[in-house]
């Protein structure tokens, strides 16, 4: 097998959950901090050693494809006011040895389908999914890079997945799988949001995934599966006849930015350990929590 070089960004989703602000605007370039969401994943995958990045876009994201770009006159202006830092902040957002693709996905035909995008890129080579609505903290190395250290060793296609409540597998790819070591599953089926009662297990697969070039195949002849869309869920299920894959329960917290409340959390923890404003957002949200509580106080009596 070859080393993972290359990964696949889905980004061409309308973002409905967070109009109007996504309106003209990507949901993946939506700030957590001071970073858009799509950079947070980027650099994960470059941590990972990937130096192939592919974006599959659709409509009104070309901001995406500025963020990545050179800003010329950006960079000027900073130069010529002496903005060392912040022009040092925008000159590496990637590093310059990352080479970004964009590629348009004219139909919203789901995510296998924007997978399936990507494959004249790709070519017969072992890829990372990711997907920056799933924003990661790790306390250690990054998720896709421990994902990597697991391909490395089984060569085999990866999933990352995470423990959910039981009344939430409905809104997941759940995987049917028996453990097989530190962290690591065998997976023997997958099944696209199921029903609480149909769910093979809790183990949610969340947006990192590393496949194999025999995904493609599958792809191309993938019927439409869950919401009238081409799943990659069940393209999945269907390479599991032919190869091994296996789930990996990583370590890290995950932040669904794809809903507001995930977001949310993400802001403020991710603000919490910022080394500009972390201290001060800290006392801030201290201050606030005794004010709730005076405030408690006084309307209880």
């Amino acid at each position: 097998m070859k080393p993972i070089k290359k990964a696949v960004f889905p980004v061409a989703g309308m973002g409905t959950r967070f109009l109007p602000a996504t309106k003209a605007n990507p949901k993946e370039m939506l700030p957590v901090v001071d970073k858009p969401l799509i950079q947070y994943a980027a650099e994960e995958a470059v941590a990972a050693g990937i130096d192939t990045l592919i974006f599959v876009t659709g409509r009104n994201k070309r901001s995406i494809e500025d963020h990545f770009d050179t800003a010329y006159e950006l960079e000027r202006e900073l130069e010529e006011r002496n903005k060392e830092k912040m022009l040092r902040i925008v000159r590496e957002i990637l590093p310059p040895e990352a080479n970004c693709v964009f590629i348009r996905q004219s139909e919203a035909l789901g995510l296998g389908h924007a997978v399936l995008c990507a494959k004249p890129v790709v070519g017969d080579e072992p890829f990372a999914v990711l997907l920056a609505d799933d924003l990661i903290a790790s306390t250690q190395k990054p998720v896709l890079s421990q994902m990597v250290d697991i391909y490395n060793y089984q060569q085999c296609s990866v999933l990352g997945v995470q423990e959910v409540p039981m009344e939430e597998v409905h809104q997941y790819g759940v995987v049917d799988a028996a453990a097989s070591g530190e962290r690591t599953y065998e997976v023997s089926g997958m099944v696209e949001k199921p029903a609480q009662a149909d769910a093979p297990s809790n183990l949610a697969v969340v947006g990192r995934y590393i496949l194999t070039p025999r995904l493609f195949e599958l792809l191309e002849t993938q019927e439409r599966g869950a919401g009238n869309e081409i799943q990659l869920t069940d393209a999945i299920a269907r390479l599991l006849g032919s190869q091994r894959v296996l789930a990996y329960n990583f370590d890290g917290k995950r932040f669904d930015c794809g809903s507001k409340l995930g977001y949310l959390q993400a802001q403020v923890e991710f603000a919490l350990e910022h080394e500009e404003v972390g201290e001060e957002f800290r006392e801030y949200l201290e201050r606030l929590k005794l004010s709730s509580v005076e405030n408690l106080k006084f309307a209880t009596g």
